[in-house]
């Protein structure tokens, strides 16, 4: 199939091209940055510099598409989304331009990256939680700003199946990491960012830590490769409402590092931790529900984190020469 994929210049897009490619499928790849940014770009597509948020990009580059994988987003971790919100929700103008596009260029199916953000705020306030399942998204009280754009982007979806017969998808990612991805800068996420603090502590002599919140945050944590097969396997099933695609494993982030720090070699209590209370942190619990998953796909992340974690500490380490 001919296939675009919005976003292809990100961590998330660049492995799902990647994959798409091999599966033999003539993939239009399409991201704002220059090509010299993307983390991963082959000369088997097409590659496309352009802003999706300027409707004509949008209706030239959906014409003789087959399918849509909408991830483009100006988004990164806590500390991004909290400090830039109406960034955050700009991106509702990728969503609404692409599936208009799709519907006047016949596109076939679309696929749209949601979040594990647009949950109710009120299920993960507390460290002893219920993983998340679909429903509770309802009623709505999501992550301000980022979490507001994929909840109406999600509801988007669904009226243009409802009145133009496109067939959607939308998955509902939980925390995505791997290799080949925001380390540095301002936009990573957890698992990256604890990875270069920790090889940044070693390489300076000095061995402490900033940790943002009490380190007691429990999260879930979903390696790269279940996340492709999961959106995958999603766009080629039936099922037409959001699904999670998220590890139902649950972790603190203070263990998170501990974690990473024991694949070092070096003793625990080498390392210093100073804990910053007043740094964003988002919810206090989440992980993800997969009983629906099981049920649609018969399928579910199963990339523990220990494992998932390693190689995404061996890549950056590589690139900060460690």
């Amino acid at each position: 199939m001919r296939i675009l994929v919005t976003g292809a210049g990100g961590f998330i897009g660049g492995h799902l091209v990647g994959q798409l490619t091999a599966q033999g499928h003539d993939v239009i790849a399409v991201d704002i940055k220059p090509i010299s940014e993307w983390y991963q770009h082959s000369k088997l597509n097409h590659n496309v510099v352009a802003d999706m948020r300027l409707v004509e990009h949008s209706l030239n580059l959906t014409k003789n598409v087959d399918q849509i994988y909408n991830l483009a987003a100006d988004m990164g971790g806590m500390g991004f989304i909290e400090n830039n919100k109406a960034k955050c929700m700009e991106s509702v103008l990728i969503n609404t331009h692409l599936l208009q596009a799709a519907v006047r260029n016949n596109v076939q199916k679309y696929f749209f990256a949601s979040s594990a953000c647009v949950y109710a705020s009120f299920h993960q306030n507390s460290l002893e939680f219920d993983p998340l399942k679909e429903s509770d998204a309802y009623p709505a009280d999501p992550e301000d700003g980022y979490g507001w754009e994929k909840l109406f982007s999600e509801r988007m979806c669904r009226h243009f199946t409802e009145d133009y017969g496109i067939e959607t998808r939308v998955a509902r990612y939980h925390n995505v990491y791997g290799p080949y991805g925001t380390f540095q800068g301002g936009r990573e996420k957890v698992p990256a960012a604890a990875c270069r603090k920790i090889i940044e502590a070693i390489l300076s002599n000095k061995y402490e830590i900033e940790i943002w919140g009490d380190g007691k945050q429990l999260r879930s944590f979903t390696y790269i490769s279940d996340c492709i097969d999961g959106s995958i396997q999603l766009m080629g099933s039936h099922y037409k409402e959001p699904l999670n695609i998220g590890s139902s494993e649950t972790i603190s982030i203070k263990d998170l590092y501990l974690t990473i720090i024991d694949m070092t070699g070096i003793p625990r209590e080498k390392f210093k931790f100073t804990y910053k209370l007043d740094a964003p942190q988002g919810v206090r619990g989440r992980s993800s529900d997969n009983s629906m998953c099981l049920k649609t796909l018969n399928w579910e992340p199963n990339i523990y984190f220990k494992e998932g974690i390693a190689s995404t500490f061996k890549w950056i380490s590589a690139q900060l020469n460690y």
